[in-house]
């Protein structure tokens, strides 16, 4: 068995959804409404003009304003009121956005892609007579493709190191009426974890990695992206299923090409056989004018 190494790099690309916009980026900036909620946030790849008047940007209800040289290191200026909490539709399930700390929301609709792949993975699982597919979500953040795969009637072991994000994932399921799903919420290193569920001979048939550059875990243990990654993939590649099996990894904020993670996706899944794609994410802005990159992806698949 082999894993074809793929020829071309993909684009992927959202136009939004009932719940989300990019309305006009720009100037080192995007505009976006999460709900009924507008935000302007740094964006440092928005290298061309905005294409809205200046009117229609100030009329933002929050911005954020980086601080020096770290976009994320700053704080939320309020135009208008905004509440503690706000509930956002994705895919039928309730995302509940915040203005806290870094100039994060709790949601990253660029991802939409990869849930939509998600959920047809699952639904064709389903079809092959598995009654309840396994997805592990590893750095699920605030639960948003855990919620998704459960309501599409997935078993769900959702693992993050941080335990405000476990909270928000929690307060998601509740808002959106998933309180019976079966999710398992793990605060955990990701790398720890994985490396027991191997040795517990566990399997699953969607494997979701979304790490960062750079983390620590609820033990104070260190991440390092370049360090750690290809350890914590030869992981999930033991994990996933002989058949039926999927794995999404996407990766944000890093100078890499693409390609380097599909090379160590098929050095790691060579005997798993199959085939992936690989490219970057992006958000078209709603008038279809301007597409944002956001982020570099793998996407593998058992039967593909």
């Amino acid at each position: 068995m082999t894993l074809a190494f793929p020829k071309t790099i993909s684009l992927i690309e959202t136009h939004g959804f009932d719940g989300y916009a990019l309305l006009d980026s720009g100037g080192g900036r995007k505009l976006e409404r999460f709900g009924d909620v507008i935000v302007d946030r740094p964006e440092p790849q928005a290298l061309w003009q905005p294409r809205l008047p200046e009117q229609t940007w100030s009329e933002a209800h929050a911005v954020f304003s980086a601080s020096g040289e770290d976009e994320e290191k700053g704080r939320w200026r309020l135009n208008r009121v905004v509440p503690e909490n706000w509930p956002v539709d994705v895919g039928g399930i309730t995302m509940l956005c915040r203005l806290q700390g870094l100039w994060h929301l709790g949601l990253f609709p660029e991802q939409m892609p990869h849930w939509q792949w998600m959920l047809e993975r699952i639904s064709a699982a389903k079809a092959a007579g598995i009654e309840r597919p396994r997805v592990l979500n590893l750095f699920g953040y605030t639960g948003a493709a855990s919620l998704l795969a459960a309501a599409a009637g997935a078993e769900v072991v959702h693992v993050d190191a941080s335990k405000k994000a476990i909270q928000w994932g929690r307060d998601n399921q509740a808002a959106s009426r998933l309180e019976d799903a079966p999710i398992r919420w793990i605060l955990d290193d990701a790398r720890k974890f994985a490396a027991r569920e191997v040795r517990r001979g566990r399997e699953y048939h969607v494997l979701l990695i979304d790490p960062p550059k750079f983390g620590r875990g609820p033990k104070n243990e260190t991440w390092d992206l370049f360090a750690d990654l290809a350890a914590l993939l030869q992981d999930c590649a033991e994990l996933a299923c002989a058949k039926d099996a999927a794995m999404v990894l996407t990766v944000y904020a890093i100078r890499a090409s693409a390609i380097a993670f599909a090379e160590l996706t098929a050095e790691t899944f060579a005997e798993a056989g199959g085939g992936m794609d690989v490219g970057e994410l992006a958000i078209r802005s709603q008038d279809g004018r301007a597409v944002v990159p956001t982020s570099l992806f793998v996407r593998w698949a058992s039967d593909a």
